[in-house]
């Protein structure tokens, strides 16, 4: 089922979300719904994270492929390695429509979490893949994309948004 999306500055979204104790068949209805809402997002979403839907659970979906249907089903995800080399993208949310910002981030990590089995995996993310569920991380303590720029930059986006009546 494809889920409405939070919009900045709902209070959700500043607030980290609580950590999943077992996979069950409730956990994987959310990511379904993740799933869906993320495919039908416009140009296809790279992933998504739960506080986005208003779950406020330690969930996350990623699928950086072109073919799709690649989907990474986390919960509890956190970065255990993380490369010195980094790789700079520009970063968007569903959250804050109508702007984006140029993020530097590792261009490599490690991220352990409990996948759809509920087994802890330790997966490596490189390139558009490891932007993606660094960014659902960021989502998941709480933060945005642009909480990574610098003050002068983040207000600057935050006013363009609410010029184009967003945030």
């Amino acid at each position: 089922m494809i889920r409405p999306i939070l919009q900045w500055p709902d209070p959700r979204l500043k607030t980290a979300a609580a950590p999943v104790e077992t996979v069950t068949d409730e956990i994987r209805a959310h990511w379904a719904d993740m799933i869906d809402t993320m495919e039908a997002m416009p140009g296809q979403g790279v992933g998504l994270a739960a506080p986005q839907i208003g779950v406020m659970l330690r969930l996350a979906v990623v699928d950086c492929s072109d073919s799709r249907g690649q989907v990474v089903r986390m919960a509890n995800p956190r970065i255990v390695a993380a490369s010195a080399a980094l790789n700079a993208h520009d970063e968007a949310s569903p959250c804050l429509p109508g702007v984006w910002a140029e993020i530097t981030r590792p261009a490599q990590v490690t991220v352990r979490f409990l996948n759809q089995d509920g087994v802890v995996e330790d997966r490596e993310f490189a390139e558009l893949w490891a932007t993606s569920v660094q960014h659902q991380i960021d989502h998941l303590e709480g933060r945005m994309y642009f909480d990574n720029l610098s003050r002068l930059k983040r207000d600057r986006l935050l006013k363009k948004a609410a010029k184009l009546g967003r945030g």
